[in-house]
C-alpha cells in the first residue's frame, strides 16, 4: 500500500489593514498607516530623477518625518532637484545625495564605500533604479546592460552595504527592497546564456524579464540567508504608470511582448488593457514594501508584493521563487563581480 502525504504551505495571513488595499490605494493612504514606522528612520533609495517612482516615494513618505532620506543615482543635478522638492515637502528632513552608476562595478563601489564611511545606521534600502527594454548594448564591465544595471550592481551595492550595516550594533532591523515587475514573466535567468552570447542573441524583453526575475531571487536569497539577523528583504511589482523608466519606448516596441505572452502560455496578458496608474498609486506598494509591519511575519520575508499585498506562491512562476535558482544566481553573481558574499 502506497500512502501519499501532502504538506500544505502555511497559508499567507492577510491583516485587516492589509486586506482593504487596492489597485487603487495611493501611497500617501500606505504611508498614514504606516507613519509611525516611517518616522525617525533612515531611508536609502536607488534611482531619485524627478517624476519617477523613485523621487515620488520620497516625496511621500517625507511627509512622515523620516530621519535622513539618502538619494543614490547616476545624476546628481537631477538627485539635487528631488531633494529640494523632499525638503519643500518637508524642512526637517535631512537629504544626502550620493553617486551610484550601476553600470561601473568600480563606481557600484565608490558609492557603497562613501555611504559606509558615514557610519549611519540604514533602516531601509529601495533598490529603486533600474532600466526597462533598451536595444543591446553593455556596462563598462561587459554585462549585458539590464542584467547589470537592474541585477549586478544592485547586487554588489547592497552587499556591500551589509558588511557594514551587520556590523552596527543596533537592535534595529534592515528591510530591504528590490523593486522587480511582473514582466519577470518574460524569462527565467538564461544561466547557460545570461549575456545574451554578446548580443547575438538578445532579446530585449527576455534580458528585461531576466533581470526582473534576479529581483525576485535575489529577495529570496537575502531573507533565507540573512533573516534571522534580522534582515526582510521582499520584491515588488508596482505596476504600470508612466515615468521616465519608459520614455525612450515606443508602441511597436511594447508590441513585442505579446508574442513572447503567447508562446509561452500567459494567457491573461494576451488582448490585456492595461491599467495605469498614477504617480500616486504607483508608489502605493513600494511604500507598503518598505514599512508595512505586516511583512515582519516570517512567512513574508522573501515574498514577491503586488498591489500592497505578499503574493501567494501559488500565483508566482516557478522561476521567481525556485530556491535552488536563488542559489545558482547567488553564485553567478559573486562570479561576474568577483566577490563572494558569506553569511
Amino acid at each position: 500500500q502506497v500512502i501519499f502525504e501532502y504538506f500544505p504551505r502555511p497559508q499567507i495571513s492577510i491583516s485587516p489593514k492589509m486586506s482593504q488595499y487596492t489597485p487603487e490605494t495611493t501611497g500617501e493612504q500606505v504611508a498614514a498607516d504606516c507613519q509611525a514606522q516611517i518616522k525617525n528612520k533612515t531611508v536609502l533609495i536607488t534611482g531619485a530623477s524627478p517624476g519617477g517612482l523613485g523621487a515620488n516615494f520620497a516625496k511621500v513618505i517625507a511627509k512622515h518625518e523620516p530621519a535622513s532620506i539618502l538619494l543614490a543615482t547616476r545624476d546628481l543635478n537631477k538627485a539635487e532637484i528631488t531633494a529640494k522638492e523632499i525638503s519643500e515637502v518637508s524642512p526637517k528632513v535631512r537629504v544626502r545625495s550620493i553617486k551610484l552608476d550601476l553600470t561601473s562595478l568600480k563606481q557600484v563601489r565608490a558609492a557603497a564605500d562613501e555611504i559606509n564611511s558615514l557610519n549611519e545606521k540604514i533602516d531601509v534600502i529601495v533598490n529603486n533604479a533600474g532600466i526597462m527594454a533598451p536595444a543591446h548594448s553593455k556596462t563598462v564591465d561587459g554585462i549585458e546592460s539590464q542584467f547589470g544595471t537592474n541585477h549586478v550592481g544592485p547586487f554588489l551595492f547592497t552587499n556591500l552595504l551589509l558588511s557594514k550595516q551587520l556590523g552596527l550594533s543596533s537592535s534595529d532591523k534592515l528591510r530591504i527592497v528590490n523593486i522587480s515587475s511582473d514582466g519577470y514573466r518574460l524569462s527565467p535567468i538564461r544561466f547557460e546564456d545570461w549575456n545574451f552570447d554578446d548580443g547575438k542573441t538578445y532579446n530585449r524583453w527576455a534580458a528585461y524579464g531576466q533581470s526582473k526575475t534576479a529581483n525576485m531571487l535575489f529577495s529570496r536569497s537575502l531573507a533565507q540567508k540573512l533573516g534571522h539577523r534580522g534582515v526582510t528583504s521582499v520584491s515588488v511589482h508596482p505596476g504600470i504608470s508612466q515615468t521616465p523608466l519608459s520614455k525612450d519606448l515606443k508602441m511597436e516596441d511594447f508590441m513585442e511582448i505579446g508574442p513572447i505572452d503567447r508562446a509561452q502560455g500567459h494567457a491573461s496578458h494576451w488582448g490585456h488593457n492595461v491599467q495605469y496608474k498614477t504617480p500616486s498609486q504607483a508608489v502605493a506598494t513600494h511604500v507598503f514594501a518598505a514599512f508595512h509591519p505586516s511583512l515582519d511575519a516570517p512567512e513574508h520575508n522573501g515574498a514577491y508584493v503586488a498591489e500592497s499585498k505578499p503574493q501567494n506562491d501559488t500565483t508566482v512562476h516557478c522561476w521567481g521563487r525556485d530556491a535552488i535558482d536563488a542559489e545558482r544566481l547567488w553564485a553567478l553573481s559573486e562570479g561576474i563581480v568577483d566577490q563572494k558574499f558569506d553569511y
